[in-house]
């Protein structure tokens, strides 16, 4: 129950950055919606409230065209199938009791169907920067998410999530630590963060640059960056550890490559060696939900918790 002393969920006006109350079961950012302090409108991109709309399928940070390639090739796919368990299976253990929930860059919605299939949440909305992407994941999810085009530095939003995800998003925008400013003023006290990232810059190769990546992390790198945001770590684990010595070798050996080049090798995997390679992830998986934290690994995997606000 909500204490009178605990802030109220509100949306911002990207205009004039007044504060609205959102009222109980109504959407975030709700198509139409209109400013009652400035009049500011919130245009609509195909039905989806767009908040960055200058940004929109453009080269920033992200090629949209991928978009089309990826949503053929993730399901099924022995590390976006891992990637999905470890993910839900961090949030059913750290945040069972969530119900509101946004996901940052959803992409296709890959990460969102698995989340919104395994439990039942009060509210789903998937952010993005790029429609081109929010066409897979609407076309996917239907309406069991609300959906939101905007620039994740800007969250236009306060106090009103329970939980935030953030799956490999975070190393193709140059100012991270604005977005971790953002996702803590967007998640209500003691809600929950949960971030992926690349890690260890010695793997950094020509598939980081065709995906238009500014960073691989350093280990420790992005804890530190969420303290300094107000977060307070809950668990940190590396994810693909059994597998990089694998990745070391097939990516740091090549300089440069064609984007034809990086999907063949990353995604149109032989099925015998996506077979394998899918059961050792799920059993390293399986290890990490019991308890076991891998201190190397292709991705960093965070938990974090907005601390509480103290009275007096």
């Amino acid at each position: 129950m909500r204490s009178r002393h605990d802030p109220v969920a509100c949306r911002v006006c990207p205009a004039c950055e007044n504060l609205e109350p959102i009222r109980e079961g109504e959407a975030v950012w709700p198509a139409g919606w209109q400013c009652a302090n400035c009049g500011a409108a919130v245009p609509l991109s195909d039905g989806v409230p767009s908040y960055a709309p200058r940004l929109a399928d453009t080269l920033t940070g992200f090629d949209p065209a991928a978009f089309d390639w990826l949503v053929e090739r993730e399901a099924g796919h022995y590390w976006f199938e891992p990637r999905n368990t470890l993910l839900l299976a961090l949030a059913n253990k750290y945040f069972p009791k969530s119900g509101h929930y946004l996901e940052i860059g959803c992409g296709t919605g890959f990460v969102l169907d698995r989340f919104t299939r395994a439990r039942p949440w009060a509210s789903v909305t998937g952010s993005e920067l790029h429609p081109a992407g929010l066409k897979h994941a609407r076309a996917r999810l239907k309406t069991r998410a609300f959906f939101v085009q905007m620039d994740a530095r800007r969250i236009p939003a306060r106090d009103a999530f329970d939980l935030i995800g953030s799956y490999d998003v975070l190393e193709h925008i140059e100012d991270d630590e604005a977005v971790l400013r953002a996702v803590h003023s967007a998640l209500k006290g003691g809600g929950g963060f949960i971030a992926s990232v690349p890690q260890h810059p010695f793997l950094w190769s020509a598939a980081d640059e065709l995906a238009h990546h500014k960073r691989r992390y350093w280990r420790g790198e992005l804890e530190a960056k969420l303290s300094s945001a107000g977060f307070e770590i809950v668990a940190s684990t590396s994810f693909a550890a059994i597998v990089t010595p694998l990745m070391a070798a097939t990516r740091l050996r090549q300089k440069k490559a064609r984007m034809e080049d990086f999907i063949r090798r990353e995604f149109a995997v032989p099925r015998p060696l996506n077979f394998v390679l899918k059961a050792v992830l799920n059993a390293e998986v399986s290890a990490t939900a019991k308890g076991l934290s891998w201190p190397f690994g292709g991705s960093r995997v965070v938990v974090a918790k907005k601390r509480q606000q103290r009275c007096g």
